[in-house]
């Protein structure tokens, strides 16, 4: 299908392959790069890419310079060309680095500890609104598909996606995902136009797999509604993903003004769970924090429930008569504190489930 680029696609220990140039074609694998001695003539390099776009039905030429679509084996495609890149056609291939479906997976490859699943399962099955935060490739979209594994089997979950890489095992599930404009400009399907209709559906619970514009308006207003929600956002941590959750909203208006939008983010989003890369290319849920409902103070804040430090979680002084959506959580944290105290009880959530 791709010619030289074939065996790559097909490697699983491949999690990513870009192309900046004939010469400059790299890999991420196990979290690091590497350059591939691999090179292709720019006209190779375009075929490729076009193979690829044929299956998604998406294009790219000189009114459409980038576009998102997805391969068949699930992975993600992002691709720009001239003369928005300075001479060649670039290319990056997201695949799956790791095929997770619930929380379990992710105890698995210790992203997280039998203790932490537990508790994230807890806060999704409290129908708290969840926010998970992170850099590029940090594993947010593994972490939020693996927390929407954990939903009660009688949820009817939308999920709404620029293009589709959330898998999750519900068994009341539709997806949607964005559409590109046709070539008189017309027919485009944007995130916003998503939510709405989503509402419409009889959703128990909505999924936005990254927000990144003004449809943080339309996930605000819907969580206001009463259907939980869970998103990921691109942030360094937690207070970063509240506070960027806030300022996108004013994107969508003169008429949306910062105050409005911080108290919606305060009031709306329950949890923030952070994840990390660190320099080995591990991928950890580092951060597990609560957004604290105050009327009185428009400033956005978070109290940590759970912070990973150096090589062990360490759990923080969290008032639960603030959270009375939270209160399981709360029996949950009261069982342990610190982490000798996991590892001496290993299984102490896991009986209590």
């Amino acid at each position: 299908m791709t010619g030289q680029l074939q065996n790559l696609l097909d490697d699983d220990s491949v999690e990513e392959l870009w192309i900046n140039s004939p010469n400059r074609i790299f890999i991420a694998r196990n979290g690091r790069t590497e350059l591939v001695p691999l090179i292709m003539t720019g006209e190779a390099i375009r075929d490729a890419i076009e193979r690829m776009l044929a299956w998604s039905g998406r294009r790219v030429d000189l009114s459409q310079p980038f576009v998102d679509a997805r391969l068949p084996n699930g992975a993600r495609l992002h691709v720009v060309i001239p003369d928005i890149t300075s001479e060649f056609w670039t290319l990056n291939v997201r695949k799956r680095a790791l095929r997770a479906f619930t929380l379990a997976d992710l105890i698995e490859v210790e992203s997280l500890d039998v203790e932490i699943a537990e508790l994230l399962r807890t806060l999704v099955q409290s129908e708290a609104n969840i926010l998970v935060s992170g850099a590029t490739q940090a594993g947010k979209t593994t972490v939020l598909n693996c927390l929407l594994g954990e939903l009660h089997v009688s949820s009817r979950l939308i999920s709404i996606e620029e293009v589709f890489e959330l898998v999750p095992r519900v068994a009341d599930h539709v997806a949607l995902q964005t559409r590109q404009a046709n070539l008189e400009g017309n027919g485009e399907v944007t995130l916003r136009m998503l939510v709405r209709e989503a509402l419409r559906m009889r959703p128990t619970h909505l999924v936005i797999g990254e927000v990144r514009g003004a449809e943080a308006l339309d996930l605000l207003l819907a969580l206001n509604s009463g259907i939980p929600g869970l998103a990921s956002i691109h942030a360094n941590s937690p207070v970063d993903a509240l506070r960027k959750l806030a300022a996108l909203p004013l994107l969508a208006g003169a008429n949306i003004n910062r105050d409005f939008s911080l108290e919606a983010v305060q009031e709306n989003v329950d949890v923030v769970v952070h994840c990390q890369k660190d320099r080995s290319g591990k991928r950890r849920v580092s951060q597990i924090s609560l957004v604290p409902k105050n009327l009185f103070q428009n400033q956005l804040r978070v109290e940590d429930l759970i912070r990973w430090e150096i090589d062990r979680y360490q759990t923080g002084q969290v008032d639960f008569d603030a959270y009375p959506k939270l209160i399981e959580a709360k029996k949950l944290l009261n069982q342990f504190s610190g982490l000798e105290t996991h590892r001496r009880n290993s299984n102490i959530f896991r009986s209590n489930s």
